[in-house]
């Protein structure tokens, strides 16, 4: 499929701000509650959305019936990926959790091929195994170290095997709105769910963001809740999942080089050996001929 310019831009945008996050994400939670971060930049990059479906002219309605079909869309596409990524920036390097995302979409090949009928390929099985092989390298050495944060490894594994999951129902959803709409009802939802748990889990911890969290947050606000999101949904129902390719690539390795150089993150041996890895990985299961399931 050939990209026109304006998709190609989207998936430029899209792949630099996602890249450049995961060290943003974790200069913002370093000295300051991950749920509340999280919560403040969704809140604050509602407006932002509000204005751009306002601009578009793009309405806010959404049939009463598919109410229930939007909750689950927001659970898996945005409510526990953003809950369980954010504690795993909170606990490990940003390059780290970048790597440990983006197997989201080894999941989802995996889930195609289990429950919507894709076929995969030699080269797909192959692939998952080069997957498996770098996250056991990761998780082999926070398990190796005393400062190690298994839990974290396995929180990031099941945010991505949850988006992966969002994926898949985002691509089959029988809910016939704008995706902007779409998007901001779901961000409405994610925003209640983490100022919930803010306030359970974290209210002893609040305290005024410094200058530098507040510029992750304003981050986040604008560039990731405010557009990214939005524009990743709309192209995830209207692309193939071979259009992300490029995208899904580079993100993760972004996000691997820009800690290593922004926040002084020391990358290791494991870390160089699933990089590669992931990028194999994905590689044969987006690329050109292979199976048809997925998002970035």
């Amino acid at each position: 499929m050939q990209l026109n310019r304006q998709q190609f831009l989207l998936l430029a945008f899209l792949t630099l701000a996602w890249g450049l996050n995961w060290p943003v994400m974790k200069l913002g939670v370093t000295d300051f509650p991950p749920l509340t971060f999280r919560a403040l930049s969704v809140l604050l990059g509602l407006p932002v959305l509000g204005l751009l479906m306002l601009m578009l002219k793009v309405p806010f309605f959404i049939p009463r019936d598919k109410y229930h079909e939007l909750f689950w869309l927001a659970l898996t596409n945005m409510i526990l990926w953003n809950v369980l990524i954010i504690l795993a920036v909170k606990n490990l390097s940003s390059g780290r959790a970048a790597i440990l995302g983006y197997t989201m979409p080894i999941f989802s090949a995996l889930l195609g091929a289990w429950f919507f009928g894709a076929r995969l390929k030699p080269r797909n099985w192959l692939g998952v195994a080069a997957a498996a092989l770098g996250v056991t390298l990761l998780l082999w050495f926070e398990l190796s170290h005393l400062s190690g944060r298994p839990l974290a490894v396995l929180g990031a594994l099941a945010a991505a095997a949850i988006w992966a999951l969002g994926t898949q129902q985002i691509r089959r959803t029988r809910i016939g709105v704008a995706t902007l709409t779409l998007s901001f009802w779901m961000t409405v939802l994610t925003a209640l769910v983490l100022w919930g748990l803010g306030l359970m889990f974290e209210r002893p911890q609040w305290q005024a963001p410094s200058p530098l969290t507040w510029a992750a947050i304003g981050y986040n606000a604008v560039l990731i809740f405010g557009f990214a999101q939005a524009v990743w949904l709309t192209l995830a129902r209207t692309l193939p999942p071979i259009a992300s390719t490029l995208s899904v690539m580079l993100i993760p390795i972004l996000g691997v080089f820009a800690g290593a150089l922004g926040l002084g993150e020391v990358l290791h041996w494991q870390d160089w050996a699933a990089v590669m890895l992931m990028v194999v990985a994905i590689a044969s299961v987006l690329a050109p001929g292979g199976a048809r399931p997925m998002k970035p």
